[in-house]
Order: C-alpha cells, then structure tokens, then sequence
C-alpha cells in the first residue's frame, strides 16, 4: 500500500507534488483521471488520497464517493473550484478536507501528517511475540524494541495484516514500493531478508515469514486469537 495517491491530471502540478512528498519519505502513487485513481485505489490501496476535482472522463466528487463507499481512507480535495456549493458537496461526499488552489505546500505537508498522526494514534497490531505500533512505526519482540527502517515496518505490517494469506511478490512489491517505483524488485527479497534476521528466532528456518515457492511469501501466524 502506498501512502499517497494523488489524482491530478496537470503534470506540472503532479510533478511537483510527487517531489514534496517523496522529499518527506512518502511513497507515492499517480493518476491523471477518475477511472485510473479507482483502478490504482482497488489495485494497491493508499493511506491518503489528494484528490482533484476537475478530471477528465469521471470527476473528483464520484471518485471520493466511490472510495467512502467502501473505506474510510482520508480524501483531501486540491482544486481550483472555489464555490460554496463544491465545498459543500466535497465535504458531504466525505472528504476529510478542501483546499482551494494555489495553495501553500507547507500547509498542505501539515494537514497529511496531521492526519496520519490522528489516524494511527491509538492503532497496536499484535501477533504473538511481535508487536508493531503504527503511531510511531516501532516494533518490538519479546518486548524489546526492534530497530527498523520505514520500509520494513511497512512490509512487515502488510504481512501481519494479511495473515495466513499467501501475497504475490508483485502484489507486496507495488504495495509497498509504488507502481512508479524506480527500485528494482530484487529489493523486497533483500528486505525479507533483513526482516527474517530482525524477528525470526532462528532467520536460516523462518517460522513466521514463509517463502511460498513460486507465489510470494505468508505470514504465519501461531495466535488464533489475533
């Protein structure tokens, strides 16, 4: 799952977005109308989607009403439409916010970290003896912290998160890393790697993070309860 999907369909706009947002380590994804944004969101997911409202083909409102059918992922509206009756309707379709352009970038990196914080402040994921806090991305075995980069505490959430299931290496890699990802897809066995000797007893025979020849990798969990 990206962090952010950002649907605009002027490039210079997208262009210089993706630039911020990568620049405060947010993988991030892209579309340039409605019914890409859908198909990206179903795909992979996001944390965040900004969200245009001027789209060719399907506009910004059935997109933010087709993803709060569903989810209840945070929708920011970036448009130029300034109009009562578009605020309104934006904020009746469930957008959590809406920001008229030209707007300030800082303000706008302030409002998504708000929200991330806001979201993930109360969320713990338990699985036996690994425990992750999705506030502050730590993790810790037996009770004692583990340290991680970002993109392993994503990865090992997504496993945790989809346990018992068997996920494609190229579902876990466009999760994680982006559909627009320059990274090669070597990356993520390297990173499985370097997750097995984080939190496997013994890394050389995993017992939680299965290789499934031919498919991908599963988490296995031991905690039914979970």
């Amino acid at each position: 799952m990206v962090d952010i999907l950002i649907v605009e369909d002027n490039r210079e706009i997208c262009n210089l977005l993706c630039d911020f947002l990568r620049a405060e380590n947010y993988t991030v994804s892209t579309a340039n109308n409605g019914e890409k944004a859908l198909s990206l969101y179903e795909k992979y997911g996001a944390r965040l989607v900004l969200l245009d409202i001027n789209l060719p083909g399907i506009d910004g409102f059935a997109v933010c009403k087709k993803i709060r059918e569903k989810d209840n992922t945070p929708i920011i509206i970036l448009t130029a439409r300034a109009e009562k009756e578009d605020k309104l309707n934006g904020i009746i379709l469930g957008a959590d916010d809406y920001i008229e352009k030209p707007y300030d970038i800082d303000i706008l990196i302030a409002k998504i970290k708000g929200i991330f914080k806001r979201r993930l402040s109360i969320d713990i994921l338990t699985d036996g003896n690994i425990t992750l806090n999705l506030s502050t991305e730590t993790v810790t075995k037996n009770g004692k912290s583990i340290d991680m980069t970002a993109k392993e505490f994503a990865l090992l959430y997504l496993l945790i998160e989809n346990k018992g299931k068997t996920l494609s290496k190229d579902y876990i890699f466009n999760k994680i890393w982006g559909t627009e990802s320059e990274s090669e897809q070597q990356t993520l066995t390297v990173h499985i790697k370097w997750l097995r000797e984080k939190i496997e007893d013994n890394p050389k025979n995993p017992t939680k993070i299965l290789t499934v020849w031919g498919k991908g990798y599963r988490w296995e969990s031991k905690n039914e309860n979970l």
